[in-house]
């Protein structure tokens, strides 16, 4: 592992690079906060998917990539004379200082649900209106709604215990339930993202992130169907032509595969 001053000095090489770059390359001169905006989500999410997979050398990589990202960010902020890395810095600095009184003050707290509690207290006092406008608009439906309710929770609005929540969850299945034998489309719609919801909610509450679960399901049930396709592939048979039963019979080795 590099020592703190290799390290520093590896960053100071980043920052010499970014120069060259934003002073020599035609499309890195081009660039700007807006053009930037979409690399920086696809490679967050890449950065997410090797977390996922935990690919230590592949999440190394695409932190170098968000890394860069923060430091381009950095560079044009500072040729618009209005913020450089070193602002980053220490505004990041200052605010976990300011967040953290139970390490850099003499507030004392018992437990990371205290810790959560008070920081968003904290928010509050410097200024937001609501706890949940540090929730960003665009956001994924699923993360959005668990940093809605964490962030909820964080002030104390929140249930007891998670038998609680779980009856909540089946008292929405059932009006789910209610409004599709009705055959009010809207409302199914309506109580099918309260069930979602709720499901979240619940996830919270036994300690799953929704966001990750589901993924890993995506993930496990694109490995067995591509399994069924390849399989399907070498008897020479064309998926679209097997019926459900034939398909059943690859599915189920995939999961012998897979496991």
């Amino acid at each position: 592992m590099n020592s703190r001053k290799e390290q520093l000095a590896a960053f100071n090489r980043l920052l010499d690079i970014m120069d060259d770059l934003r002073e020599k390359c035609p499309w890195d001169k081009k660039q700007t906060l807006e053009s930037l905006r979409h690399l920086t989500i696809e490679e967050t999410y890449e950065l997410a998917d090797a977390i996922l997979d935990n690919d230590l050398p592949e999440i190394k990589k695409e932190l170098g990539d968000v890394l860069l990202h923060i430091v381009f960010y950095a560079k044009i902020g500072s040729e618009k004379k209005a913020f450089d890395i070193g602002d980053v810095a220490n505004s990041i600095s200052d605010k976990l200082i300011s967040r953290h009184p139970h390490i850099y003050g003499d507030v004392v707290v018992k437990d990371e649900a205290e810790v959560k509690r008070n920081w968003e207290q904290l928010k509050l006092k410097e200024g937001r209106d609501s706890v949940l406008e540090g929730v960003p608009k665009s956001l994924p439906a699923v993360v959005k709604a668990s940093r809605i309710q964490e962030k909820v929770a964080g002030v104390g609005f929140d249930w007891e215990n998670p038998e609680q929540v779980w009856e909540k969850v089946q008292e929405e299945i059932t009006e789910f339930n209610e409004e599709i034998k009705a055959g009010h489309k809207e409302n199914t719609e309506k109580e099918f993202g309260d069930v979602l919801f709720s499901m979240i909610n619940y996830a919270r509450f036994i300690g799953v992130n929704p966001e990750n679960a589901l993924e890993k399901t995506n993930k496990k049930f694109i490995n067995r169907f591509q399994y069924l396709e390849k399989e399907a592939k070498k008897e020479g048979k064309d998926i679209s032509e097997m019926s459900l039963t034939e398909m059943d019979v690859y599915w189920e080795k995939s999961k012998e595969f897979f496991k």
